[in-house]
């Protein structure tokens, strides 16, 4: 039993050291380097997380300075989406219709809605049970649910019976060649109809941190250039150097100041 409990310590001490060094590391490569099960990894993370000697991330662990970071990151970003929202709201207009797709900063934008009547069309699942201002009028598209976002032909046929006068999309990242990447590839075909009934103005919103020169190795997702006037709101951490690019693609991009 002593030895045992001596493997399990000296392999522990192993997986402190590495996510030390390494600050994130994912369960998959732990294993591989001890040459243990993934269950004997996850176990042994839920035991140094309880020591409070790091902190289990999805998929893995990180170092507890890299999740204090995160978490200033995580918080810094919460308050670029607010704003975000609270200024998109200021192009929504009493007796609108409007297309809404799976973003938040979107749906959100809708709380800062005063005295204004405004029908929105969606798939955007977190709209359910959502307590809305008076006058906001939430219709879905109906769907299969993947995540909280709806997707499928059911979506489709229903957003090809409406149309709308402005159109708010979220999105996974920008890139500055004015391509707009979605994790799950449905939601292109679903948002490109969206805008293709889309009478007046299309805002994409998306803070500093989606902003990006160009797509990262390995990184999965699908993109779509929109043909189709486009504004961009962001906030003023944006990358100077891709905003210029985004503009000289042709988007119109409105930096709210934090």
């Amino acid at each position: 039993m002593k030895n045992n409990r001596t493997v399990v310590e000296d392999r522990q001490r192993k997986i402190l050291d590495i996510v030390r060094d390494r600050e994130e590391i994912r369960n998959e490569e732990l294993a591989d380097f001890l040459g243990v099960s993934l269950m004997t990894v996850r176990r042994d993370l839920g035991i140094l997380e309880q020591q409070r000697l790091l902190r289990r991330s999805h998929g893995g662990a990180m170092s507890m300075e890299k999740a204090h970071t995160t978490r200033r990151i995580s918080e810094d970003v919460q308050v670029c989406r607010e704003k975000i929202s609270a200024y998109a709201a200021r192009f929504l207009s009493d007796g609108d219709r409007v297309f809404m797709n799976g973003s938040r900063l979107a749906l959100n934008a809708l709380e800062y809605v005063k005295d204004q009547k405004i029908t929105v069309y969606t798939n955007n699942g977190w709209a359910i049970g959502k307590r809305f201002p008076k006058g906001v009028s939430i219709n879905f598209t109906g769907g299969e649910m993947n995540g909280h976002i709806m997707v499928g032909e059911w979506v489709v046929r229903s957003l090809l019976s409406m149309e709308a006068d402005k159109a708010f999309l979220g999105c996974a990242a920008v890139y500055q060649s004015g391509e707009f990447r979605y994790d799950i590839w449905t939601e292109i075909g679903i948002n490109e109809i969206m805008v293709s009934r889309t009478n007046g103005p299309l805002y994409l919103l998306a803070e500093h941190t989606k902003l990006q020169k160009s797509p990262i190795e390995g990184r999965g997702g699908s993109g779509v250039i929109y043909d189709h006037p486009t504004t961009l709101i962001t906030d003023s951490k944006a990358d100077p150097e891709i905003v210029d690019h985004l503009r000289k693609n042709g988007i119109e991009v409105i930096m709210v100041e934090i």
